[in-house]
């Protein structure tokens, strides 16, 4: 896979952190709305459907759902972060340079929340279902046109703009500390090979280099 997969690029952008993260267990494949902040069914449906689909199940960890993204990114969207506390919002909102970003007046909760509603409307129309009950070549399709920039969204939000936080936070998912609600059991950790939050680990560089180096994976959690 392309892109659309996060095994293909371990990138990420500005941390979506939560305010008061906490870990909800899912049902692999069903929107769990129990627990959720801010996504609605619909979107639960969405967010589990992308989540499991760019990080599969392997025989290096479970899918992506069960490893909590969906739960980290509806706590960062129900945060400060989703919220745009430390953005800049009050325009104008002329289109900027490539190097400048996307600028827009909208939260990253409300791009979520349209972009997530507009790439429905592009799946109802051209497929004739929501993007959660697409096939997974279809799944692939969609979430490489929005990546691509190809579908025109009728809000006026970027298709382009909304997979790139789309994708950082699944990315922010997989790997940020498990107290925010993803990584669950430090699997995306474990998967390659992350000690954690150890003082010592720069150290360990040193000390193990061109050596197999075995110690806990620890997170926040753990030395609180």
């Amino acid at each position: 896979m392309t892109g659309a997969t996060v095994g293909s690029a371990l990138g990420g952008g500005v941390s979506a952190q939560a305010d008061t993260p906490a870990p909800q267990a899912t049902q692999a494949g069903k929107p769990s709305v129990q627990g959720y902040l801010y996504l609605t069914p619909d979107e639960a449906g969405f967010v589990e459907a992308v989540a499991m689909h760019m990080v599969p199940a392997d025989h290096l960890s479970p899918h992506g759902v069960d490893l909590g993204i969906p739960v980290y990114i509806d706590r960062a969207l129900a945060g400060g972060w989703g919220r745009g506390d430390r953005m800049y919002l009050q325009g104008p909102w002329a289109p900027g340079e490539p190097s400048q970003g996307y600028q827009s007046p909208l939260t990253p909760a409300e791009i979520y929340r349209t972009g997530i509603a507009q790439t429905n409307a592009h799946c109802e129309k051209n497929h004739g279902k929501t993007f959660d009950l697409l096939s997974e070549v279809d799944r692939e399709t969609v979430l490489k046109a929005l990546e691509a920039g190809k579908i025109q969204f009728a809000s006026g939000l970027p298709a382009k703009a909304f997979f790139s936080i789309l994708y950082q936070t699944v990315v922010e998912g997989l790997f940020a500390d498990p107290i925010y609600g993803g990584n669950r059991d430090k699997q995306g950790w474990k998967m390659i090979g992350f000690p954690g939050v150890i003082e010592t680990h720069a150290l360990n560089i040193v000390n193990f280099k061109n050596k197999n180096y075995r110690a806990p994976t620890l997170g926040i959690e753990d030395l609180s």
